[in-house]
């Protein structure tokens, strides 16, 4: 019979294994696969910090299967099918979470991504510590988010310019924004209603749109500033009747003689990214002010994208394949500096957001 020192011996080292992997997991990994979120993601209250951590992770995951072109597209398709059906359901089908691990894991250049793909399975069982509802909150997030990734696959079956492909309407970019950034506006704010008395008040389905919004937002700055890397990988997410209005089709945004042919498409554009993210920095000054933190970690996005957004308006180069349309780190820690010494101020941040609105459109 074991004793109940024995017993208790046993639950501490379990335990204490759970710990030192969550650290490797969470803090030492996350580091390695993105150390601008492992700086930003210090600003997110503990209490919801280790949930938005692994959320990452797995998606780094599903986007690392998405974009491994060493696998072709169909075997890429069914192995994040694979990954999507882990949050289907409560039960983790081990074997599956193993073949992603040995089919992407071992072909991966970066190491870091590697290595995620490798601790695939321990993050999982990291998951399974968590409460329910936590649970509940990634499986959603993680089924629309990889419904983007699947969509990028089947729509765009190219990978180079020659096979270039052009989204067909304005709803397939909705779309296509909401599964892969609108969603996590959704998750955060469910998380962030149930985990901070702040926010108790908050009517999450409401604030749940507008974090759609403010997601959305953040997915089109992107596109606009790597709309020729895009370009060259068969992929253009302007769709063809906004580009039809100047007479433009996708090929011609191979050409970079056509920037300035390009640039009422590309205003109409930023002002729908501006929108989004004025419902974006509405979502954070709804943020009590001594919950600095929380709303610390909603400014430093807005604002970077504001940055990102004034560069692409100004940028001769944007559709210049060889120039990346990217702000310098240190402005991403001059935007953290001043928001952080001011405990994120409304009127600081806002007049900050102002102004970047003004020289943006």
């Amino acid at each position: 019979m074991i004793d109940a020192n024995t017993s208790i011996t046993t639950a501490i080292g379990v335990a204490t294994s759970i710990e030192t992997s969550k650290q490797e997991l969470l803090r030492d990994l996350l580091k390695q696969v993105s150390r601008l979120f492992y700086t930003t993601l210090v600003v997110v209250p503990a209490d919801v910090r280790d949930q938005v951590s692994l959320a990452y992770l797995f998606a780094r995951a599903a986007d690392t299967i998405a974009d491994t072109e060493l696998i072709d597209r169909p075997r890429r398709l069914d192995l994040l099918g694979q990954l999507k059906a882990q949050f289907v359901s409560d039960q983790i089908t081990w074997p599956q979470v193993r073949e992603i691990q040995q089919a992407v894991g071992p072909i991966q250049q970066n190491s870091a991504e590697r290595i995620l793909l490798e601790r695939l399975e321990d993050c999982f069982k990291l998951f399974q510590t968590f409460t329910a509802d936590d649970r509940r909150r990634i499986q959603r997030l993680m089924t629309t988010l990889t419904q983007g990734m699947e969509m990028d696959l089947i729509v765009f079956s190219g990978t180079s310019a020659e096979d270039l492909t052009v989204l067909k309407t304005l709803e397939d970019l909705d779309r296509y924004t909401y599964y892969v950034a609108g969603c996590v506006g959704e998750f955060w704010t469910d998380l962030m209603c149930a985990h901070r008395r702040a926010l108790a008040s908050w009517k999450v389905r409401e604030m749940s749109e507008v974090g759609v919004r403010f997601g959305k937002g953040l997915q089109l700055t992107n596109i606009v500033k790597d709309i020729a890397h895009d370009l060259q990988k068969g992929r253009c997410y302007v769709p063809a009747p906004m580009l039809a209005e100047a007479g433009l089709t996708g090929r011609d945004l191979l050409d970079q003689r056509n920037r300035a042919r390009f640039q009422p498409v590309l205003n109409k554009l930023v002002r729908m990214a501006v929108e989004h993210l004025d419902q974006g920095w509405l979502y954070a000054m709804s943020i009590p002010r001594y919950e600095t933190r929380l709303r610390l970690s909603c400014m430093w996005p807005i604002l970077s994208a504001g940055e990102s957004l004034k560069l692409v308006m100004n940028s001769p180069d944007l559709l210049n394949p060889a120039i990346k349309v990217k702000i310098p780190r240190s402005k991403v820690y001059q935007i953290m500096a001043l928001t952080t010494s001011t405990y994120a101020c409304g009127y600081v941040g806002t007049a900050y957001w102002g102004r970047l609105r003004k020289q943006i459109i």
